[in-house]
């Protein structure tokens, strides 16, 4: 079981390494149609391993599927596996997109050049990986001892899919964030940015170059008087921690909501893993457009209440739709979305018309 593991592990870590270090090995600003072009590729690849862990599943590779799985009680054959790896996909590609929303808040609080923000991005889609990967064993070793707790997921998706309704992210203050409060503290910070870097020393090169056309270089009393040699914290730093900050909040929405399909741990990880992939491309590729889809936010909220509710009542739903019901709650998130995008095109069309009307 172990090599199935380090061998996507491994996967994973090349196509990050030919990312920034090939790709991506220039900072440059993020076209629309570069971004379109990757994201196909990250869907594509992520739709891709779904054949892998049928084939693994099916044929039981290192084990994969020998044991019941605790969220329904089924034992995953190929096509329940995949069923359930593709559902948790888009469970949280979908999700993914409502963070997009506040990553853009943040690069514009911080007014993080776009030439940067691929940066960013890279390193905490990275962060998130590792912080998910925790979070999966965790949850995981959980649900096998304590089987109800699921009921308290589900329970707390609910609830998040209330508050998703509710929740005004337009004006939050990220200077107000403890863990940027807390890097404040320990770390002066500069007052504009220096190319690429997150950490600069106080009479470096690095401290004096690097600056990026336009930005605003406000005296700042405690960075002028820093002794040289000192670390200093730049604003794109800054930025990263708010990123981190954001998905390890998402992430406490969103892992409920994978268990909820699945407690099969490689299921859990796989999903994960390639729906943050392409969540770097996602967001340059959606970033101008996503005041367009006025009724997305309302159909992620209605998607968290549906798997919620699914593991509230996986039980049941299984007595009564039988053992290819997780099928059915792939179609229905999937009606769910297409139904919040389609909404907002049409509804943007009209308001179009009325415009050009008057």
């Amino acid at each position: 079981m172990i090599w199935i593991w380090a061998a996507f592990v491994g996967f994973v870590l090349l196509l990050l390494a030919l990312d920034l270090g090939v790709f991506h090995r220039q900072a440059h600003a993020v076209s629309i149609r570069e971004a379109l072009a990757w994201s196909a590729l990250w869907i594509f690849l992520g739709l891709c391993f779904a054949g892998l862990v049928y084939a693994g599943y099916e044929y039981r590779w290192a084990g994969l599927g020998s044991a019941p799985d605790s969220a329904d009680g089924l034992v995953n054959d190929g096509a329940t596996a995949a069923v359930k790896y593709l559902t948790g996909y888009v469970v949280e590609k979908s999700l993914s997109v409502d963070n997009i929303f506040v990553i853009a808040m943040i690069f514009s609080f911080f007014a993080v050049p776009a030439i940067y923000q691929h940066r960013v991005l890279f390193w905490g889609v990275l962060g998130a990986l590792v912080m998910r990967g925790a979070m999966i064993a965790v949850g995981a070793k959980l649900i096998a001892e304590f089987h109800w707790i699921l009921y308290v997921f589900g329970v707390l998706l609910i609830v998040t899919a209330v508050k998703m309704l509710l929740m005004n992210v337009e004006h939050g203050d990220p200077n107000q964030n403890l863990v940027v409060r807390l890097a404040r503290r320990l770390f002066p910070v500069t007052a504009h940015f220096h190319g690429e870097h997150f950490l600069v020393r106080a009479g470096s090169p690095a401290s004096r170059e690097g600056e990026v056309p336009g930005a605003v270089a406000v005296a700042d009393p405690v960075v002028e008087g820093a002794q040289p040699g000192t670390l200093l914290l730049t604003p794109l730093a800054l930025a990263l921690i708010m990123v981190e900050t954001t998905d390890l909040i998402f992430a406490v929405d969103s892992i409920p909501a994978i268990f909820a399909i699945t407690a099969d741990p490689f299921l859990v990880f796989t999903s994960n893993v390639f729906a943050l992939l392409g969540l770097r491309s996602l967001f340059f590729a959606l970033a101008g457009m996503l005041g367009m889809f006025r009724y997305l936010k309302p159909a992620l909220a209605l998607v968290l209440a549906v798997v919620g509710v699914k593991m509230l009542t996986a039980t049941w739903l299984k007595d009564i739709l039988g053992a290819n019901f997780n099928l059915y709650v792939l179609g229905f998130v999937l009606g769910i979305l297409a139904v919040g995008v389609g909404g907002s095109i049409l509804a943007g069309r009209r308001d179009a018309q009325e415009c050009n009307s008057t």
